[in-house]
């Protein structure tokens, strides 16, 4: 089966992503330039433009493109910026921060996902995207701070480590809570101790790996 896949982009674009207030200009151009069929496993590519959520293995699934939207959009990454990302998947959301931003660091804590995306970067000549297999829940101290951090699975709640890595003005975006209670929450920081929050809109995501909520048992 043969599919128009710049077609499938342009109904994806038109039909889910500017239907669920995504309007900036830049994000919309970025999504029909970037192909997402790209980065989809090879047994999903015909899905890779349908409103659902694709997996991935090991029990990560891309999210919504409608979600993916809303949160570049709302990080509003842009030319000059730092940006972090703790959850690499597909590494579809990471080649569009690395459209605006001036580079993105990424990790993702599965060997095989971080090795396919690197892939898929290098065959894309993305050369201001650094992929690191490994563990990002605490962010990268180190290596901040950043203008832009997203966080592509859901925490429990607020990382104060993840918003103090915030430069002044930084954004973070984050899915918070668990099962059907979750929040896609903007941070930025304001100052060097202030921080506002906006709530953007309610989504159930996977938890990050390492911050699922522990079991509770009954006796």
């Amino acid at each position: 089966m043969t599919m128009d896949f710049h077609q499938a982009r342009f109904n994806m674009v038109e039909q889910q992503i500017r239907t669920w207030d995504v309007l900036d200009q830049g994000i919309l151009d970025a999504l029909l330039d970037l192909p997402r069929d790209a980065f989809v496993p090879e047994d999903f590519r015909l899905l890779a433009y349908s409103d659902t959520r694709i997996p991935l293995g090991h029990g990560q699934f891309m999210m919504h493109p409608r979600v993916e939207a809303r949160m570049v959009q709302a990080l509003n990454p842009a030319s000059g910026e730092r940006a972090l990302e703790i959850g690499t998947g597909s590494g579809y959301v990471t080649a569009l921060l690395a459209h605006f931003a001036r580079n993105v660091l990424t990790y993702e804590i599965e060997p095989e996902l971080a090795a396919s995306a690197q892939r898929r970067f290098r065959a894309r000549g993305a050369a201001n995207i650094t992929s690191i297999a490994g563990d990002g829940l605490a962010g990268a101290p180190t290596r901040g701070p950043f203008d832009v951090i997203a966080v592509t699975g859901a925490l429990l709640r607020r990382s104060v480590e993840l918003e103090s890595q915030l430069a002044i003005g930084g954004r973070l975006f984050a899915v918070i809570g668990q099962g059907h209670a979750m929040e896609a929450l903007l941070i930025t920081r304001t100052s060097a101790q202030s921080f506002s929050v906006e709530s953007l809109f309610e989504t159930e995501l996977e938890p990050l790996v390492g911050a699922e909520p522990v079991p509770r048992f009954s006796f």
